[in-house]
């Protein structure tokens, strides 16, 4: 049986619990839509995040032509020293 693609997202060294995570702007609960484990975070579901733009659709899009991929972003809003922290658009990594 084949394994689902599963995305992680490795915490940044200075979140503890408790901690608030997004994707792509949107809530997620713990447990439902990812699970923590360690210092990750694991989304049994494929995320895709979009590399560099090519030069063409940089061109196209300079001239308002949109063109639209899947760009996923996950970030995660946490406090140190009850100062208001935001670790935007972390890293996403393909696992099996």
């Amino acid at each position: 049986m084949a394994r689902m693609p599963r995305s992680v997202v490795t915490l940044p060294a200075d979140v503890r619990a408790p901690f608030s995570v997004f994707l792509n702007g949107v809530p997620q609960q713990a447990g439902t839509d990812y699970k923590v484990s360690g210092r990750e975070l694991i989304f049994d579901r494929e995320l895709i995040k979009e590399g560099r733009v090519a030069t063409w659709r940089w061109l196209v899009g300079a001239f308002g032509v949109g063109t639209y991929r899947r760009n996923d972003s996950v970030d995660v809003r946490y406090e140190v020293g009850g100062q208001p922290r935001l670790a935007q658009a972390l890293p996403i990594e393909p696992r099996r």
